[in-house]
């Protein structure tokens, strides 16, 4: 006769429940059951959407879980022979008409909402664009492993997206067609958009308070796929149009080292190390090519073994900020 299975205790089972459920939300800000708070206009609207679909899964997973807990005790075995048929219950049709009747109204309510919801999370409302003025338009572009956004200007940022508190901003992302599929997200900014080669996809936000943003992208592209986070700094509008006045100005002037750094820090140093000493990629630090401006461009417009093709579409002035910051920071200063 085998043993008798051991029963947990029912204190001893809720506990590690409960410290499961605890786990994969401890990190989270609001606990990890809902969006994080929204900055946005259209963040705001798919934290509606996000709510209005809660209540009617959270009403259903209730409604079906206090059904399942009746029935086990309802029409348990008690004394009951194991050979024995338990009572017979025939069907019931009005039960059945209502629990095929209201699975229809809770979709159409859902769609009916979303579809409400949705100009709102895609477009820039008009009135607020009339309000205050044309929006600022910022091209993204996804690489691996980083983000680059251009704006009208031709102005060149990293990683980090500068932009205006109080004023709408209007993001046109896409991918290199020599790269692979990203996805731009930042929660409370607003949805998760793809940035595919040859496609643009456009989004907008509004953020009304000045301080940083923090995102990810959301789409598995590679080794570094972790390291390739986002950010947006909202400033007040007077001081991100000094900063935009500025280094529009250098990089038109050719005063390169900030670009270069920002280009190092977002394209290279995720794979060998802040200090050029080699991670996943090798060391650069004392190596020969950083101090050939040739050979460099060759290997980061075409990529070498692993390495993808990093730069393969910059422009000479990024190209030659990265290579001149390489040289003076890892080779022998020129």
């Amino acid at each position: 006769m085998p043993p008798a299975v051991r029963r947990l205790p029912l204190p001893i089972a809720a506990c590690a429940l409960v410290a499961l459920a605890v786990a994969g939300t401890a990190l989270a800000g609001n606990g990890g059951f809902a969006p994080v708070t929204p900055q946005s206009p259209n963040a705001e609207a798919i934290n509606a959407s996000y709510n209005w679909v809660a209540i009617f899964t959270g009403a259903i997973f209730l409604i079906v879980q206090a059904a399942l807990i009746w029935f086990v005790i309802r029409y348990r075995r008690r004394n009951r022979a194991r050979s024995e048929d338990g009572a017979q219950v025939h069907g019931n049709t009005n039960l059945e008409l209502a629990w095929t009747i209201a699975p229809v109204l809770i979709l159409v309510a859902i769609g009916a909402f979303i579809f409400y919801k949705l100009p709102q999370i895609r477009d820039i409302p008009q009135a607020e664009a009339a309000a205050e003025g044309a929006p600022l338009t910022v091209t993204v572009k996804g690489y691996r492993f980083y983000w680059q956004y251009t704006y009208e200007d031709g102005t060149i940022a990293m990683d980090r997206l500068r932009a205006p508190a109080g004023r709408p901003v209007r993001l046109l992302i896409t991918a290199p067609e020599f790269d692979v599929i990203h996805s731009w997200w930042i929660p409370a900014a607003g949805g998760k958009f793809d940035a595919i080669p040859g496609k643009v996809n456009e989004t907008w936000f509004k953020v009304e308070n000045p301080g940083i943003l923090r995102g990810q992208c959301g789409e598995f592209c590679g080794i570094q796929h972790a390291a390739m986070l986002a950010e947006l700094e909202v400033m007040p509008a007077d001081t991100f149009d000094t900063w935009l006045d500025e280094t529009s100005r250098q990089q038109e002037t050719g005063d390169l080292d900030d670009l270069g750094r920002e280009s190092y820090v977002a394209a290279c140093a995720k794979c060998h190390g802040m200090e050029a000493q080699g991670e996943v990629g090798p060391p650069l630090r004392g190596n020969a090519l950083v101090n050939d401006a040739e050979a460099l461009e060759e290997v980061v417009r075409n990529g070498r073994g692993a390495m993808p093709p990093v730069g393969k579409d910059w422009s000479e002035r990024q190209m030659d900020a990265l290579t001149g910051f390489l040289r003076e920071e890892f080779g022998d200063g020129g």
